[in-house]
C-alpha cells in the first residue's frame, strides 16, 4: 500500500474507531507475553496482535493511527535505535500510543522513555510475575477505552471454506457457510434456504472452524437479503459452555492475526 493510499484510509478508520475499538500491537513479545499476557486480553475481547518486524509496522501504525504498541526493548535493534524508533512513530502516527517492556529494571532507563520519551502505557519489567503485567495493561487499556462501543470481537469469514456449521432440521441435517462469528453468534447462509422461524431455538449445532469441532445451541436472531443471499443470524443460548467461548475467542483472534500478517508483511 502507497502512502498515499495510507492517507486515504486514515480519516475513515479514525472514524469507525470510536465504534470498533482500537488495535493493541505486542512488537516482538517474549513467549511468556504471548502465552499470558496476549491470551489473558484476547479473552477480554481486546483485539491483539503480534508484530515481529518493527519497520513494516510502522506502515501499519500510520493506517491505524489510534493504535496502542507494547514494545520489547531487548529484541532486534539497540536500546539507543529504539528511541529513535519511538520518535518516528510520534512523527508519522501521532496517534499511537506506545507502551515499553524489558528485561531491564534500571530506573535511569525506565525514567528516559517516561520522561523525555513520554511514552504513556508504561515500562514494564519482563521480570514481573505475568498476571500482575497483564492487570495493569488492561488497567491501561481500559483508560485509553480501546474496546469503544464494541462489546465482541468478531471474525468475517466469508472467504473461509472450513467454516461451517451443521444443524438437525426436520429429521435431516443441513448445512450452511458461516458468514462471520463472534463468541455471542455467527451468521450463515445455508446450502438451501430452510425457512428457519424467528426466535426458534436449535440443538445440537455443530461448528467446524478449521479442523476445531464445537457443539452449540443457538436462536434464531433473525435474517437479511444481500446479493441474492438469505443471511440468518443465530445467538448462541446462555447454556454455551465456557470453553467453547475459549475456543471461539482464540480462533477469532488467530483468524484476526492471519489477516493483519498479509497487511505487515
Amino acid at each position: 500500500m502507497s502512502d498515499e493510499e495510507i492517507t486515504d484510509v486514515t480519516a475513515e478508520v479514525k472514524g469507525m474507531e470510536e465504534i470498533t475499538g482500537k488495535k493493541v500491537f505486542f512488537l516482538y513479545p517474549t513467549a511468556s507475553v504471548q502465552n499470558q499476557v496476549i491470551t489473558e486480553l484476547t479473552q477480554h475481547e481486546i483485539e491483539v496482535y503480534i508484530a515481529k518486524d518493527h519497520m513494516r509496522l510502522l506502515r501499519v501504525l500510520k493506517k491505524y493511527n489510534s493504535s496502542i504498541v507494547f514494545i520489547n526493548i531487548d529484541e532486534s535493534i539497540q536500546e539507543a535505535e529504539w528511541e529513535k524508533y519511538i520518535l518516528t512513530i510520534r512523527n508519522t502516527a501521532p496517534n499511537v500510543n506506545v507502551g515499553i517492556f524489558s528485561s531491564s529494571s534500571d530506573e535511569e532507563l525506565k525514567a528516559k522513555y517516561i520522561e523525555k520519551l513520554k511514552i504513556t502505557c508504561g515500562f514494564m519489567t519482563l521480570k514481573l510475575d505475568m498476571s500482575r503485567a497483564g492487570k495493569k495493561i488492561m488497567d491501561i487499556l481500559g483508560v485509553m477505552n480501546v474496546k469503544g462501543r464494541r462489546k465482541y470481537l468478531r471474525a468475517s469469514l466469508e472467504r473461509e471454506s472450513t467454516a461451517t456449521m451443521n444443524m438437525p432440521f426436520n429429521g435431516d441435517f443441513i448445512n450452511s457457510a458461516i458468514k462471520d462469528i463472534s463468541v455471542v453468534g455467527i451468521s450463515v447462509v445455508f446450502e438451501h434456504d430452510p425457512g428457519l422461524k424467528k426466535n426458534a431455538l436449535y440443538k445440537d449445532m455443530q461448528i467446524r472452524l478449521q479442523s476445531m469441532l464445537i457443539k452449540v445451541e443457538a436462536v434464531v436472531f433473525g435474517s437479511r437479503e444481500n446479493l441474492g443471499e438469505k443471511i440468518y443470524v443465530l445467538l448462541f443460548t446462555q447454556r454455551i459452555d465456557p470453553d467453547v467461548r475459549v475456543k471461539i475467542r482464540k480462533y477469532i483472534q488467530s483468524n484476526l492475526q492471519s489477516k493483519m500478517d498479509s497487511e505487515i508483511n
